[in-house]
């Protein structure tokens, strides 16, 4: 398996942590968002893409109102996961969404489009 390289990217959105954790944490949340449709089993994922097919993973840890992170089938094995992560400034009342995910090398760009496209469905989606 070829090596991947770790990628972070930062959003700022107008929501509150916990309405976003719904949309990043359940089927059907990210279904709106991320992917045509969602579908999970316990901590087992299916997500589905129309003209893409389907990616099955595994949700690995979680926090409450704060953090999912999920294992592609295919990175069984493998030190690589996707993270999103929601974050609050005490001060501000910003909320900071990170995305922590890996990509073979010369593919982070791609990959950094993709979540940037994702980021815009969830804006929309929430009117942020």
């Amino acid at each position: 398996m070829a090596t991947k390289n770790k990628i972070h990217i930062e959003y700022f959105l107008k929501a509150s942590p916990e309405m976003l954790y719904q949309y990043i944490s359940t089927p059907s949340g990210l279904s709106e968002w991320f992917s045509d449709k969602a579908s999970a089993k316990g901590n087992n994922f299916i997500f589905q893409w129309i003209g893409s097919g389907e990616e099955c993973a595994k949700m690995i840890a979680r926090r409450q109102d704060s953090l999912v992170r999920f294992r592609w089938e295919a990175d069984a094995g493998s030190s690589c996961y996707f993270e999103m992560s929601i974050s609050q400034d005490e001060l501000t009342g910003d909320v900071l969404f990170s995305i922590t995910d890996f990509a073979h090398r010369g593919e982070e760009d791609s990959a950094v489009q993709m979540w940037d496209a994702a980021i815009q469905n969830l804006k929309k989606l929430i009117g942020a």
